[in-house]
């Protein structure tokens, strides 16, 4: 599988009401970098790697403000409870698959020592999240190393993103659908700061899908319902990683305000939050106002965002998760596999190919759908 340049956008859609940035994508924050590796051999392995720096310098010694939220907790996001307790990151974010989320974390933190100026760490708050690509992928044989990370980590750049089945997005499934990974940005008018926020998904979950209301899951007759006979896992399971980006002097407490909103904009797509799911949102701000230097003394002067103007960022927030999700979804193509337990074929059909029509740029989609 390869990325793919198809979005939402080119299908007659246009989520929410404020503008996307340049890339509409999270390469639209500066200094914030993408690497991703996808693996992929034959019909087993078909999972990989997301990994996101904040900004080109050493994380660790320049560590940026953020926020967690939790929409529902069935997942293994490592380095959660130090992030919340102390509000920052001191690592890059690396997206993986669920039981390659020790590797990754063991690769992160000899990547982390390795850099230089960390040669006295003894301490490595690794941030790690997954979703599980099973049964796209052979997830019991993890599919992952060491190298892999590390060659995220080094491809990451400030290009723009790659969207569909790539990196850690190349097993998912979202509303029975082909996943994959997602992204988009929005930029606010002058009068409320001219700030820009940025979202990465990967995109693994069930629902009921809506495209800007429209009830596609429904029309289609392709979504979950607790009485519903035949509806499959795949309708139903999986979880989802949100980041979200900003380059507004934000503090940690209102970045775990604004993590919450993104899980506003997951709602929007019709997601369940099931039993099963991982949702989680992370949220960080790359502004040299906010950045905690290590051994800067005993205080630090900040200039920071008021209560009062996170509001147009919340807006931002969701809509940029909002688009992620769908972008992921348009951008993915069709996969097929055979499920290492029971041997059974696994199809994870294409959004595109099912919905047909309904998803034509020469269909209104507009406001009255």
């Amino acid at each position: 599988m390869a990325a793919s340049s198809r979005r939402i956008r080119d299908y007659g859609f246009s989520p929410g009401v404020l503008t996307p940035g340049t890339r509409n994508d999270l390469s639209d924050i500066a200094g914030v970098r993408v690497g991703q590796v996808t693996r992929e051999d034959g019909e087993h392995r078909r999972t990989g790697v997301t990994a996101i720096l904040p900004h080109g310098g050493n994380p660790y010694l320049e560590r940026v403000p953020a926020g967690l939220a939790v929409g529902n907790g069935h997942g293994k996001l490592a380095g959660a409870t130090q992030l919340k307790e102390l509000g920052e990151l001191e690592t890059p974010i690396v997206l993986v698959n669920t039981l390659s989320v020790g590797r990754a974390v063991e690769a992160l933190v000899d990547w982390t020592l390795a850099q230089p100026g960390c040669e006295s760490v003894r301490s490595v708050n690794a941030v790690v999240g997954e979703t599980n690509d099973s049964p796209l992928n052979a997830i019991r044989r993890r599919g992952l190393d060491a190298e892999d990370i590390h060659a995220a980590l080094a491809a990451a750049s400030g290009e723009p993103v790659a969207q569909g089945a790539v990196g850690a997005g190349t097993g998912t499934m979202a509303f029975g659908f082909k996943g994959g990974i997602g992204s988009s940005s929005r930029v606010l008018p002058a009068a409320a700061g001219g700030w820009q926020v940025g979202a990465l998904v990967q995109a693994n979950f069930g629902g009921t899908l809506q495209i800007e209301g429209l009830p596609l899951g429904k029309r289609l007759d392709h979504y979950w319902h607790p009485e519903r006979t035949g509806y499959t896992r795949d309708e139903a399971a999986g979880s989802i990683m949100i980041v979200v980006a900003t380059d507004a002097p934000v503090s940690d407490r209102n970045l775990t305000r604004l993590a919450r909103r993104a899980l506003a904009g997951l709602a929007r797509t019709g997601a369940n939050f099931q039993n099963g799911s991982g949702d989680y949102a992370l949220a960080f701000a790359t502004h040299p106002a906010v950045r905690r230097r290590q051994g800067a003394g005993l205080t630090e002067q900040r200039t920071e965002v008021t209560n009062e103007a996170m509001s147009g960022l919340f807006l931002a927030a969701i809509e940029a998760v909002e688009e992620a999700i769908y972008n992921a979804l348009v951008a993915a193509d069709p996969a097929t596999a055979t499920d290492e337990l029971d041997g059974s074929t696994v199809s994870a059909g294409s959004l595109l190919d099912r919905a047909g029509p309904a998803l034509s740029p020469d269909v209104d989609n507009g406001p009255n759908k």
